[in-house]
């Protein structure tokens, strides 16, 4: 199943009253995007995200988006979901629709929206009111009706959606009606919008109070403690295959011997988040006796561990890595590792370092004979 995520960050917020798109705020280390997007980016069975901005923000776009596709965002927040419809992988099957402006989504609640999509074509998740609900003439403020509040409730994102509802939807929002959400978009379409138990603690940031209760939410919540995991490899040079590292292919006359593509970068940066999840070592999972590795990508099984961690509700905050090697020089190609290893990673390249030593002449490493990797990762829930 292809499930992509759509994060709604197009618009500018002015209600908080800030000098910079409400987006763009930081709650604690990072923004409310930042965080939205790693809610989703990190959960299991989310295959992408596509991030609607504003335009202004798509030449220079924010930290954080690393493996994110970025779509220009409209001038409402449904012309900002049709732009990144436009552009979903063929092979989707589930949508979710998310505001920028929720960044404690909890990964439960993105799981019941989309078993709720797959379920009955289209799911919100929302809360029950517990206050006693009065409709009102706003002009004269005379209470109308007592509204039943069983029957009230208050839509959150993510809302989830099958693609062909999502897609109707999207033509009813282009064909002339208005509407707040995808649902009720989907709602004017003909479609059922069945409704998942969201989280009341799944907040919308609408205003400055809002930022200054959810700084205050972070300082009160308990300290994560990461998992450090370290990772080590080791490859002789030969004659005849491609010097691959960190998924860049580096010219030079050799290149490192193995069953997959041999790079050490990859490997051994595997081997540290494998380590900190303790989930074993890459032999465990891509053993050399396997054909099904010959030849593999390590950027692709890379990729496949963080899939695995992710399943344990971990996620990778941040890299470093040393490649010892004699020659060739490195220095002009590690901001592209950086990037290569940032994407596979799912964060932001600011958290991936790739350093480069010699072994000053000595041993195999130092007699160019090998080239020799080593790796910290670590992980947080």
């Amino acid at each position: 199943m292809h499930v992509t995520a759509i994060i709604a960050a197009g618009g500018i917020g002015r209600r908080v009253g800030a000098a910079v798109p409400k987006q763009l705020l930081k709650i604690g280390d990072r923004t409310l995007l930042e965080r939205s997007v790693a809610a989703f980016r990190t959960h299991p069975a989310i295959t992408d995200v596509i991030v609607a901005l504003p335009p202004s923000l798509m030449a220079e776009p924010p930290a954080g988006l690393a493996g994110a596709r970025l779509v220009e965002g409209g001038t409402r927040r449904q012309d900002s979901v049709a732009n990144a419809f436009d552009v979903l992988p063929e092979s989707t099957d589930v949508i979710l629709v998310h505001d920028a402006a929720r960044p404690f989504v909890a990964p439960d609640v993105i799981t019941r929206t989309i078993e709720g999509a797959l379920a009955h074509g289209a799911a919100i998740a929302a809360v029950p009111v517990s206050d006693t609900v009065k409709r009102v003439e706003t002009a004269r403020r005379l209470i109308v009706e007592t509204v039943p509040r069983e029957t009230v409730f208050l839509a959150q994102t993510p809302q989830a959606f099958r693609r062909d509802v999502l897609r109707d939807a999207v033509a009813a929002g282009r064909a002339g009606v208005e509407a707040t959400d995808e649902a009720m978009l989907a709602e004017r379409a003909g479609h059922p919008v069945h409704v998942v138990d969201g989280d009341p603690t799944n907040v919308k940031i609408t205003s400055a109070a809002d930022v200054s209760a959810a700084e205050e939410r972070l300082k009160s919540a308990p300290v994560s403690i990461g998992r450090v995991g370290i990772g080590y490899d080791l490859h002789l040079l030969v004659e005849g295959r491609p010097l691959i590292l960190g998924g860049v292919t580096v010219p030079f006359e050799r290149g490192a011997m193995g069953h997959s593509d041999a790079d050490v970068v990859c490997h051994s940066v595997t081997d540290a988040i494998l380590g900190a999840a303790r989930l074993g070592d890459i032999g465990q999972h891509f053993p050399d006796t396997d054909p099904r590795w010959k030849g593999a990508s390590s950027v692709e099984l890379l990729k496949a561990v963080v899939s695995l961690v992710r399943q344990q509700q971990l996620q990778v905050e941040n890299v470093d890595v040393v490649v010892i090697l004699q020659r060739p020089k490195l220095g002009p190609y590690r901001p592209q590792m950086e990037a290569v290893l940032a994407t596979a990673l799912g964060i932001d390249v600011s958290r991936v370092s790739v350093k480069a030593k010699t072994n000053e002449g000595v041993d195999a490493v130092g007699r160019g004979e090998a080239i020799a990797a080593h790796a910290v990762a670590l992980l947080c829930r």
